[in-house]
């Protein structure tokens, strides 16, 4: 176990700021996490639950106690088509797929190179490509905070919705994820209609993919379209997809016909929120040290030095336009602390 005081936070958020916290505790099994549950004092609060920091925006040093989960390990159970597949939180989302299409576990293709941990896929309900994780998600473990008892939450208790769960709302700050279970299939069923999954396959002149070419897609697409951390900070998607009813879509279609949207259902309609920041003339602009991508602009970004002040300044302008040339409020999907 980790226990650190006054610890740096740079190499823990995707955005690059520089942050420190009170007190940085990592553990590697459930007991461990009771134990430092059971020891917290008045002085430790409050606590930050960190997975990988790629949704996480610092807007200063956090005076309080962060919480990383090193709970590491896989383990499989096949019985007949379906696989069952516990991993660790602390285990890396994107290595989780990698396994997954080696050893011939389908259903997590789409959401290959999503940045994060897996503890956070389950807060997060990260989605991408038309796939979201809750489709796969089987039940959750943790450990409540105030009594450090464990408990397991089934998919319905969780309440999946997009980019939402009950971690996010009414669970938040209660349960600390120990451990997720995915249900996988050996039957390799492609989802290849969203997006430029098809442009990209037929670019490589690939009709039917198998996995791993739909693997490589993704992980090209999202490498084109999304900048690299490590150069330039960022955490990926800022904002969410707006899912507007159909007289609000009929409206803005009627003004920008080549409007994309995806339907979610006989009454709502999903609207990217690039392309209304798009819209508004923001991609490739800056506000001081924090910009918006040049190639994606939904993502916001780094340039060097920004704080996150600077990012949460550029937030509320593209907000604000967007609202005014659109009618429509965009939120971010970013955790800001």
């Amino acid at each position: 176990m980790k226990d650190v005081r006054n610890y740096d936070l740079l190499r823990h958020n995707t955005f690059g700021i520089a942050a420190k916290c009170s007190r940085f505790v990592e553990f590697s099994t459930v007991e461990e996490l009771q134990d430092v549950l059971r020891r917290l004092t008045d002085d430790d609060m409050p606590l930050l639950l960190l997975g990988g920091g790629s949704n996480l925006l610092l807007t200063g040093d956090y005076h309080g106690t962060v919480l990383h989960s090193a709970i590491m390990g896989h383990e499989a159970v096949e019985k007949g088509d379906d696989v069952m597949l516990k991993c660790g939180s602390g285990e890396t989302w994107d290595d989780i797929v990698a396994l997954c299409v080696a050893r011939g576990w389908y259903g997590t293709e789409n959401l290959s190179f999503i940045p994060g941990e897996v503890g956070a896929s389950a807060v997060q309900n990260i989605g991408a490509y038309g796939a979201e994780v809750k489709d796969i998600i089987t039940s959750v473990e943790a450990v409540e905070i105030a009594t450090q008892r464990p408990v397991s939450f089934t998919n319905a208790q969780c309440e999946y919705a997009y980019r939402q769960s009950k971690f996010k709302g009414e669970w938040r700050d209660k349960y600390v994820i120990t451990y997720v279970t995915y249900r996988l299939s050996k039957t390799f069923k492609p989802r290849l209609d969203y997006g430029n999954i098809r442009s990209c396959l037929a670019e490589q002149q690939i009709a039917s993919p198998t996995p791993q070419q739909l693997r490589d897609t993704i992980i090209r697409i999202r490498r084109e379209k999304l900048p690299d951390p490590a150069l330039e900070g960022n955490a990926g998607s800022f904002f969410m997809n707006p899912i507007v009813g159909k007289d609000k879509f009929d409206e803005i279609a009627g003004h920008y016909p080549e409007v994309p949207h995806y339907t979610v259902d006989a009454e709502h309609e999903k609207i990217p929120a690039g392309w209304m920041i798009d819209k508004c003339g923001w991609k490739g602009r800056s506000l001081g040290a924090a910009g918006v991508h040049d190639k994606q602009a939904l993502v916001l970004v780094n340039r060097g030095g920004a704080t996150g002040e600077d990012i949460v300044k550029l937030c509320h302008k593209i907000q604000k336009d967007v609202y005014d040339r659109f009618g429509i409020a965009i939120h971010p999907e970013v955790n800001i602390k």
